[in-house]
């Protein structure tokens, strides 16, 4: 599809002086696209020159326009030298390639300079014309929407959700070719940014291709990321979720989005009626892994792991049937059963039958089993072909393979809120990828097939109920029946990766739940280095899951959602951390207190001394029972007279116990009756642990935290919203570091962290800190990084607890105001463009959606990368200066480029990697900074015009950057 790209520049303001003898500018642009460049006038001595260029117009093929961006760069003209660069701006054009997207780029963009940062702004004119597709064999795919929300975009609805889509790009990276012998860092870093532009292009159109083979028109939770891999090369990847996608018209009522059932109680329609059982449905016949044409049907028998479970079918109705063996009924039965099968034999057709999603639309996921997680250590070759990116890809594949095994061993056939992450250190690299083991409703595979089988809406206590086989379960565990039903088995915990289902059923309040650890490893270099981490890593991720446990037993909760684990590799250390949003969630049993064992009961000072730690423990899980308003419902005459489980389960569960070579207890309905967690002390280490377990600061009355969207426990929010971004650096300045030492550096960094966010948000309590993104990392041999992006939400404090079935209230704090972060975290009043000219203002939010608000339609999505380097760092304030504005800088130009696609706001906006290096000693430092979100237009929950523009603070985002050397 060739069309023509239009450009027209308007106008410059406040450019920095390049003449000193007349303290003004001799300013012109070059716009360049692809390999063609036209040039505007000089406009002589003026610091805002009015150009006012005629059209200039390329013309280009579709998937041109979806790799490259347009490239205006502002020179400073001299007639006897070499012009000198003032900066750059780079414009995404694939946003103008999408029919319900903009039609023009038009606005004010900040002109970048790598070295000096912000110097000034451009106005800038695009539009691009789109010819009939004249080509068969097209290689473009304009029209594919992406999202980087993990949940169904708010102005759609999924009717259909078509599976895994991935890709890598490799190519050598400019700042290691050594061309002539000698870095100029404006040159390289330029040269750097420009690669990764162009590069991020070509992965979203191949993603895209993708995505129309397997007959969607959307990917959503798009996750890209940048491997920098030294002078191996450089990666880019990307995955997501394949979706075909309906927008919703201004009637429709908003519950349709997420393929709700409509008021008049019928199914809403998926797909078109599919009248045979030849194949499965068109969705399934562009498979990655398969041919074209429909597979044919052949249901296979479900694993014996599966088939010999009571609740593992996939089946939403009780296990009787239908009706009470009426026709309907018995034709029902088989066919239902038959779809069960053919979806099993579907999704095991998929190389990787794995979601991005981490929120679903109701009725989505029937069972979940559990975390599952792969780690890989590989030793970084270079890249020679950049189009052979066979290596990287044969890593991520089995990696992906063992995902998928584990997922099956918990009698699964998905996995869902899935991720993957790398860290590089000189030439080992760590891959990691997790996700959580599920069973999916087929409805949403095969349409209105199975919908019409399908009448009743799976209980809300249904996700919780084990989907493996309790005889052959692929770890201990111990089993109950389900607290909300008394139908099925549940484990006395869950941990999974995903945000907690909207129907689930809480008690209390949730809060954030964080483990911290550090390791010491020797220096070492090629295979010896990656042999040494690989053998930390398994004992690393024991430790880390062992304490988040110890933290949820003594917040007397039952389940941890969002949980993301990281594992940073250094030189001379690795890093874990592990967030997760921790919940008592009704249908499990209520956890057991924590006991603490000594390794000497006969002592009696040794026993003294356990008998307080086990006091001291006591008092917190009854303290944290009170803070987080844990009350759970004791088991009613009506419960306890509910229908009992079928005789052959509990035959079974006598079975399995008789069979067992373990002395197990039989298992108790009752609350709090469970054998507690044992904690055994066996060495000083093990005492330590306790102490820190204990001194796990909780927030200050009125906060609550959690790294998932929302609170679990507050349902009404306010539209007091803040963003802020923080960083913070700490040197290690101790030559004989312990892991114990090390390990309570990192800690206090991190609670500190937290600690200084309270303190600047005081004025908001009663506020909750959603959407906690910690990210760590181990720049160089002494460094710590710690970057922490999240939201801070008011709510209402009286009527937090009811949860509503309508829209959440909301009232308005345009008087209300937001602190401003002082001392190293000043707040950005970025709702002004650079010089003090006003300008609308763009809101910035890392949740997929902002209270009090309803987002009408999605501008495409922003994918930046950034780079700043200072050959003056304590000019500009040290670390924490230069980090702070540069961080600044990154919003006002994600802000900029919203605001010229007519965009209000950024949702699911995220920092997905901040790279530090420095070097004091040179007065040197280089950062790295990508971010994304989703370009949105907002209205006002009573209003159909968008929001209007305000210079109110206490509506916009700020930012902190603290850096502590």
């Amino acid at each position: 599809m060739p069309g023509k790209l239009k450009a027209k520049i308007v106008a410059g303001r406040h450019l920095p002086v390049m003449d000193r003898a007349s303290d003004l500018t001799d300013a012109f642009v070059e716009v360049k696209f692809g390999n063609t460049t036209f040039k505007t006038d000089v406009y002589p001595k003026s610091l805002n020159p009015q150009w006012n260029s005629e059209w200039f117009k390329f013309e280009v093929d579709d998937e041109d326009l979806q790799d490259e961006p347009l490239q205006i760069t502002v020179l400073d003209h001299d007639t006897y030298s070499a012009n000198d660069a003032i900066g750059k701006v780079y414009i995404d054009i694939d946003p103008l390639l999408c029919s319900e997207a903009a039609s023009v780029i038009s606005g004010w963009f900040p002109i970048y300079d790598t070295i000096h940062g912000i110097r000034g702004e451009i106005n800038v004119l695009i539009k691009v014309e789109l010819f009939n597709d004249l080509n068969r064999f097209r290689q473009s795919s304009c029209g594919v929407k992406f999202f980087c929300t993990t949940s169904i975009p708010r102005c759609y609805r999924a009717a259909m959700v078509h599976g895994f889509v991935e890709e890598l790009v490799v190519n050598e990276d400019p700042e290691y070719q050594w061309i002539d012998r000698i870095r100029t860092p404006r040159a390289s870093n330029e040269a750097r940014q420009r690669l990764i532009s162009l590069m991020s292009g070509e992965l979203q159109r191949k993603i895209g291709l993708k995505v129309l083979e397997m007959g969607g028109n959307a990917v959503v939770g798009y996750l890209q990321c940048f491997d920098l891999e030294g002078e191996s090369g450089l990666v880019v990847r990307a995955i997501g979720t394949a979706c075909t996608l309906d927008k919703l018209t201004s009637g429709t009522p908003a519950s349709n989005a997420c393929n709700s059932p409509s008021k008049d109680g019928k199914e809403p329609v998926f797909g078109e009626d599919l009248p045979s059982f030849s194949g499965p449905p068109t969705p399934f016949r562009a498979l990655p892994t398969s041919s074209s044409s429909p597979p044919p049907f052949s249901p296979s028998k479900p694993c014996s792991r599966q088939s010999s479970s009571s609740d593992t079918d996939l089946s939403l109705t009780p296990k009787t049937g239908m009706g009470s063996g009426g026709s309907a009924g018995k034709e029902a039965g088989p066919l239902k059963t038959l779809l069960r099968q053919q979806t099993q034999t579907a999704l095991e057709q998929r190389e990787f039958p794995f979601f991005t999603l981490t929120s679903f639309p109701p009725g989505f996921l029937v069972h979940v089993g559990g975390v599952v997680s792969a780690r890989s250590v590989k030793l970084l070759d270079r890249i020679h072909n950049p189009d052979e990116p066979e290596t990287r890809d044969a890593w991520w594949e089995e990696i992906r393979q063992e995902i998928k095994s584990h997922a099956k061993a918990l009698g699964c056939h998905a996995v869902v809120g899935y991720s993957e992450s790398t860290s590089i250190c000189e030439e080992v690299c760590i891959l990691s990828a997790s996700g959580t083991a599920a069973i999916l409703n087929p409805r949403y595979i095969w349409g209105t097939l199975l919908a019409r089988f399908e009448e009743q809406s799976p209980p809300s206590c249904g996700f919780c109920h084990i989907p493996y086989d309790e005889l052959n379960m692929p770890f201990p565990a111990q089993l109950t029946y389900c607290y909300h039903c008394r139908r099925q088995k549940v484990p006395d915990v869950l941990f999974t990766t995903i945000d907690m289902p909207p129907e689930a059923a809480v008690t209390g309040k949730g809060c954030l739940i964080q483990a911290r650890l550090c390791r010491l490893k020797k220096k070492a270099q090629g295979e010896v280095n990656a042999t040494a981490i690989s053998n930390l890593l398994p004992f690393m991720e024991y430790e880390l899951h062992t304490q988040l446990m110890n933290k949820l037993k003594l917040r007397s909760m039952n389940a941890l959602f969002g949980l993301h684990i990281q594992i940073s590799v250094g030189e001379n250390m690795l890093l874990g951390l592990a967030s997760a949003t921790g919940v008592y969630l009704t249908a499990l049993p209520a956890p057991g207190g924590i006991q603490i064992a000594g390794k000497t009961p006969g002592d009696l000072n040794n026993e003294h001394h356990i008998l307080t730690i086990q006091k001291r423990i006591n008092d917190t899980i009854a303290k944290n029972k009170e803070l987080y308003q844990i009350n759970p419902p004791e088991l009613t005459e009506e419960l306890v007279g509910s229908p009992i489980p079928e005789p052959r389960q509990r035959s079974r569960l006598l079975r399995s116990h008789s069979e067992s070579s373990d002395e197990l207890s039989e298992l108790d309905l009752s609350h709090g009756k469970k054998d507690a967690f044992v904690l055994e002390i066996d060495d000083t280490d093990a005492v330590e642990d306790i102490h820190s377990l204990l001194t796990d600061n909780s927030p200050p009355t009125g906060f609550y935290s959690c790294n998932t969207e929302l609170m679990p426990g507050i349902y009404n929010w306010t539209s007091g919203v803040q963003m802020f971004t923080s960083v913070r650096v700490f040197r290690l300045i101790h030559a004989n570091l312990t892991n114990q030492g090390l390990n309570k550096i990192f800690t206090d960094l991190c609670e500190n962290l937290l600690k200084s966010f309270y303190f600047k948000l005081r004025s908001m309590i009663p506020c909750c800190l959603c959407h906690l993104n910690f990210t760590v990392a181990v720049p160089e041999e002494e460094l710590i990084q710690v970057a922490v992006t999240a939201v801070a939400m008011t709510f209402d404090k009286d009527h937090s607890q009811e949860k509503s079935a309508d829209k959440p209230t909301t009232k308005d704090t345009e008087k209300d105001t937001i602190p401003s972060i002082q001392g190293r975290s000043r707040s950005l009043r970025s709702n002004r463009s650079f010089g003090g000219s006003s300008v609308t203002v763009v809101k910035m939010t890392p949740l997929s959606f902002l209270p009090g608000t309803r987002i009408i339609k999605y501008l495409g999505i922003i994918n930046m990368f950034f780079i700043r380097e200072t050959t003056s760092l304590r000019e500009e304030g040290g670390v924490s200066g230069f980090l702070h504005s540069f961080i600044a800088e990154v919003f006002a130009m994600v802000r900029a480029h919203v605001a010229a696609l007519g965009g209000n706001a950024v949702v699911s906006y995220s920092m997905k990697e901040c790279v530090l290096m420095e070097n004091p000693n040179k007065n040197q430092a280089q950062c790295l900074i990508n971010v994304s979100g989703d370009a949105v237009i907002c209205v006002k929950e009573t209003d159909q015009e968008p929001m209007p523009s305000t210079t109110n603070t206490g509506q916009t985002c700020s930012s902190g950057a603290d850096g502590a050397t």
